[in-house]
């Protein structure tokens, strides 16, 4: 009898031991793991934080895949957005910095269940992690999220900025004009420089420029002044101007949503579609 209970005993051990064993290694695993897309649902997809220095981007960024891509062979558009200068972070240091990025624009309407483009489409969300856009570096982030993910349509890739954002925009084309891989171009509250060869870079793209008239942060001015500086050139798309009277440094909210349409400075171009329709309406030869 005394036999009988020891081996019970032996075999409960044995038993407890390797039931905690695979408890053990299933925690590991799981805490070890990658976390991938599906761990970042979102109304109408998923949006995925890739910090700084995990990947080959010169960027930490956020990216929304639309579900009805993962059970498609199609091809997307690409919208990349560039934040302002409040949004700025270094997500190697600090990984919470990278959801600064999701404070304006497209990327709070994702995370807010209202982003509903009528063409779905990607949308690439870098962070500025030094003191300012750089131009080359914009350059390289949007060639990486082009090869990164194939189905991407790469005839359709568009930029839109804010403040900072704005400037970098006006920048990018100024400087690259076609060679910036973009479709179209809508930099809102922005800001460049006048020049012969960034106005002649700047009518090979396709450009719809934002912003409000009472803007104490960054005057309206150079936006007044660059498109009517690019239709002298009478480039292949005329670039469009939409002024909101009154409207102060947030200017993108409305421009973004919509909720602008019919707020606009009838001196200057309407706000009459949205501007994911007239970005989709643009290719890359």
């Amino acid at each position: 009898m005394k036999i009988a209970i020891s081996l019970l005993i032996v075999l409960f051990y044995v038993g407890t031991s390797s039931c905690n064993s695979q408890t053990v290694d299933e925690m590991i695993e799981e805490e070890t793991s990658e976390p991938t897309l599906t761990d970042f649902p979102v109304n109408g997809g998923y949006h995925q934080p890739l910090y700084l220095d995990k990947t080959s981007s010169p960027y930490g960024y956020y990216f929304f895949t639309p579900s009805s891509s993962l059970n498609s062979d199609g091809n997307y558009p690409l919208l990349i957005f560039l934040h302002g200068s409040g949004e700025r972070g270094n997500s190697t240091t600090t990984l919470a910095d990278l959801n600064k990025v999701l404070k304006h624009g497209p990327t709070k309407m994702i995370e807010n269940a209202t982003w509903n483009p009528s063409t779905e489409m990607f949308v690439a969300s870098p962070q500025c992690h030094g003191d300012w856009w750089n131009r080359d570096l914009v350059k390289q982030f949007i060639e990486f999220v082009m090869d990164s993910n194939d189905q991407i349509d790469t005839s359709r890739i568009y930029l839109t900025g804010i403040s900072m954002g704005g400037f970098a925009t006006f920048d990018l084309l100024c400087s690259f004009g076609e060679a910036s891989h973009l479709a179209a171009a809508v930099p809102i509250c922005g800001k460049g420089e006048l020049s012969e060869e960034g106005n002649e870079n700047l009518s090979k793209i396709p450009l719809w420029v934002f912003h409000g008239d009472a803007d104490g942060t960054v005057s309206d001015e150079y936006s007044k002044a660059i498109v009517p500086a690019i239709n002298e050139l009478n480039p292949k798309v005329p670039a469009k101007l939409t002024i909101y009277p009154g409207v102060g440094h947030d200017s993108w909210t409305r421009t973004y949503d919509g909720s602008g349409m019919g707020s606009e400075d009838s001196a200057y171009d309407a706000f009459d579609q949205d501007i994911y329709t007239w970005m989709n309406q643009f290719r890359r030869d």
